[in-house]
């Protein structure tokens, strides 16, 4: 058959159901399979959209989101969405279309070389330049992206193969190698991991995004019932452990609570579960967990003792690896370190002033009261902070958000992608004006295929986090952070894309506003909250400074 059909016919028997993307010359004998597919294209109006819904999918469905885009500038176009999964192990598909193979490295029109480009942003890629490889080359792809540490994979189409006929002869299976992923632990280093747990008096878990990834939460509570620990989370590890649980302290770091902070920081055993140490995440790594000892559980060898030091390594799937631990450990109660924290819990609450201004943290407090188990989608910078502290997420993949990138328009592609996965549940797109306006255009989007997202503005008029710092840092110098957006109507765009637009101005309205949204169920919904312009996200450790070294605000 002709290869294009080909590939259409493996992407169904992985299971594909959603491709996002657009269309381009060559990539258009794909698109001309795809017509009588049973695969539904949605089409987004910019690529870098197309790889974060793809990305937001997989995230919230743990299956693989995949994304297609021609060459040149569409191809360039998805690079920002590329890094945004490869930083955050996020497993994605994303084929790119390219000139014909007798053109490559000719400055044909729309060539890039985006295999060369992506390179360092992709678990791994390939240009197919025999078309007896292309299938083999496809499973491969849907094989290496979701299995280990899981990471985007690019699949550079020339036009001609696409054109080639070919034998249909889809593999059963994959062998490579040269890639065996590491899923059980070494017994001894289990072993010692225990005897840690047992004689430590003041445990932390340190839960990152990697037991959301192995489905290993139901693994995390148990063990943090067992020993018992307090239990803090990175960003991505949002959702690991539910937050109403009593030993759940949160998530910590540059914007964690203070007493997820001072815990980390007073701890003498760290059991650090599928995290990397991010910077935000530890602060100054000279005064990190100084009286402690660390385990770290990752199935990526290269984080273990990268940025931090370690006293127990141990390579494999945290899902393996702690239903090994839990064979081996009992309970014993530590009672002077549970007061010590429950004391600075109750001492050091997470707060803000409330003066009968809108204030963001409110309006998060009152959309978590309203949906509690609406999906979270956020923005980066301040409305992201306020996501994660204020939105009190119940269950893995229920809070969506670029960490490692830190990349300003992922959340409202990202919310495509997530209400495509569940379009019975609410998905919200938590989102700052800056970063909206990145990707506004898949308001259109979402009014053709009749995605009811809900975008809540936090409308600040700023870049509000580079503001934040330029207030406390750089003597309210305030270089290029006011947006200068007064006359700016998010509602009557959304309007004239054909969704619903609101504006809220007071608390009184927040409520009233939400549940109105939320009823709507056919089209995207922008809300345009007129938060306190120069409200700053708080607890606040400045860069460089130790986890207990907090700006309160």
């Amino acid at each position: 058959m002709r290869a294009a059909n080909a590939i259409v016919k493996a992407f169904e028997e992985e299971g594909v159901k959603h491709i996002f993307g657009i269309p381009g010359g060559a990539i258009i004998e794909v698109y001309d399979a795809l017509y009588d597919s049973t695969i539904t294209h949605i089409l987004t109006r910019h690529e870098q959209a197309a790889v974060h819904a793809a990305d937001g999918y997989a995230r919230a469905s743990g299956k693989v989101g995949v994304a297609f885009a021609t060459s040149g500038p569409g191809a360039t176009n998805t690079v920002t969405g590329i890094a945004t999964a490869y930083m955050d192990s996020s497993p994605i598909v994303v084929m790119t279309g390219q000139v014909p193979r007798s053109l490559i490295g000719n400055d044909a029109f729309q060539e890039a070389d985006i295999t060369g480009i992506t390179m360092p942003v992709t678990k791994h890629n390939y240009i197919v330049t025999d078309p007896t490889e292309l299938l083999p080359t496809i499973k491969e792809a849907f094989y290496i992206a979701p299995t280990g540490r899981p990471g985007p994979v690019l699949i550079d189409l020339p036009k001609d193969i696409t054109a080639a006929e070919i034998e249909y002869n889809y593999p059963s299976r994959v062998s490579l190698p040269g890639y065996k992923p590491k899923r059980k632990g070494h017994p001894k280093q289990i072993r010692r991991a225990a005897e840690l747990i047992m004689e430590a008096e003041r445990p932390v878990i340190l839960a990152g995004g990697g037991i959301i990834l192995s489905n290993a939460s139901a693994e995390l509570v148990k063990l943090a019932e067992t020993i018992p620990a307090f239990v803090v989370t990175t960003l991505m590890g949002k959702g690991t452990f539910p937050e109403n649980h009593p030993l759940c302290l949160g998530f910590v770091g540059m914007h964690g609570s203070k007493y997820a902070n001072y815990a980390l920081t007073e701890c003498d055993l760290v059991i650090a579960i599928g995290t990397r140490f991010s910077d935000r995440t530890t602060g100054n790594v000279d005064s990190f967990a100084p009286y402690a000892k660390i385990i770290h559980i990752d199935i990526d060898p290269a984080e273990i003792g990268k940025n931090v030091r370690v006293d127990v390594p141990i390579v494999g799937d945290a899902k393996e690896v702690l239903k090994e631990i839990l064979k081996l450990i009992n309970y014993k109660k530590r009672k002077e370190w549970e007061e010590k924290v429950n004391n600075w819990r109750r001492k050091y609450p997470l707060r803000y002033q409330n003066d009968g201004k809108l204030k963001p943290q409110y309006v998060i407090e009152k959309i978590f009261e309203i949906e509690p188990e609406s999906i979270v989608t956020t923005e980066v910078g301040q409305n992201q902070m306020w996501a994660a502290q204020y939105f009190k997420t119940k269950y893995p993949r229920q809070f969506i958000s670029s960490g490692g990138l830190g990349t300003m328009g992922f959340g409202f592609p990202a919310a495509i992608g997530a209400q495509t996965a569940f379009p019975e549940k609410n998905v919200v797109d938590i989102a700052g004006d800056g970063s909206f306006l990145m990707n506004i255009q898949e308001l259109a989007t979402c009014v053709d295929f009749n995605i009811p997202v809900k975008i809540a503005i936090m409308n600040n008029q700023f870049l509000g986090m580079v503001r934040q710092w330029q207030e406390l840092f750089y003597k309210e110098r305030y270089s290029a952070t006011c947006l200068r957006c007064k006359e700016l109507r998010f509602d009557k765009i959304a309007e004239g894309f054909g969704g619903v637009g609101m504006v809220v101005e007071r608390p009184t309205e927040v409520e009233e506003t939400l549940r109105e949204a939320f009823e709507i169920r056919d089209v995207p919904v922008v809300i345009d909250f007129r938060v306190e312009r120069l409200e700053n996200v708080f607890p606040m450790v400045p860069a460089g400074a130790g986890l207990n070294q907090i700006i309160d605000g």
